[in-house]
């Protein structure tokens, strides 16, 4: 009986091992790569959790330490991670915290661009990567070309009033689709022509006097 029991103890702490692990293995760190989406998703729920620290593209809707103030517990910033602190941190937050949600940003990016620089322009126009823009001003000027490239481009949906040119999708997803309207509603080019297959580079035409331009499945466009 005592040898039955000790076989059953064992197995079940087998089975919640397994289990532990499985439910613990589809959390991204946050020094993951950026990855352009073979075409457009919901976003996963996990990755709107609550962060620890504010939002790195966001600064606190209530009172925040004074520049003052701005000292890590061990060590000093740097003058640029105090420019890049200032008005970030919420008055009762270490400034450690909020600083090391930039560095973050700025490792995301070199990840990325280390393995492909349309996907880290990607997500910086996107925003997958949050608080991109600013993080790369202060804190990783070495990105700053990415940062550059990311200017010029816009992201997949409605877009209003855009500079006439060509255009390239940063997806080779095969729902990609995309249309220019007048200002009355008439379809003045849509696209792709035919259906694109996997790996195709797809482009768009945006015609002068484009009052909106929709696309979906694309992720993001540059200029072509």
């Amino acid at each position: 009986m005592y040898r039955r029991s000790a076989a059953a103890a064992v197995l079940l702490t087998a089975a919640l091992t397994l289990t532990a692990c499985s439910s613990g293995g589809g959390k991204a760190d946050s020094g993951a790569e950026a990855k352009p989406p073979a075409s457009s998703a919901a976003p996963d729920p996990a990755d709107s959790a609550a962060p620890s620290a504010p939002a790195p593209d966001a600064k606190p809707a209530g009172p925040v330490l004074p520049d003052a103030k701005l000292t890590p517990k061990t060590g000093s910033f740097t003058a640029q991670e105090k420019k890049y602190l200032s008005g970030r941190v919420p008055e009762k937050m270490d400034p450690a915290a909020v600083l090391q949600s930039g560095q973050d940003a700025c490792q995301r990016v070199e990840r990325t661009a280390k393995r492909d620089k349309d996907a880290a322009t990607g997500a910086v126009i996107t925003g997958e990567i949050p608080g991109a823009k600013d993080a790369i001003t202060l804190l990783c000027p070495e990105q700053k070309p990415i940062l550059a490239a990311a200017e010029k481009g816009f992201p997949e949906g409605p877009r209003q009033s855009p500079a006439a040119g060509t255009y390239r999708a940063l997806t080779q997803a095969t729902t990609c689709t995309w249309e220019a309207k007048a200002k009355d509603g008439s379809v003045l080019a849509s696209g792709p022509e035919t259906p694109p297959k996997a790996g195709d580079k797809i482009t768009a035409t945006i015609p002068s006097g484009t009052a909106e331009f929709n696309s979906s499945g694309c992720y993001a466009w540059l200029p072509a």
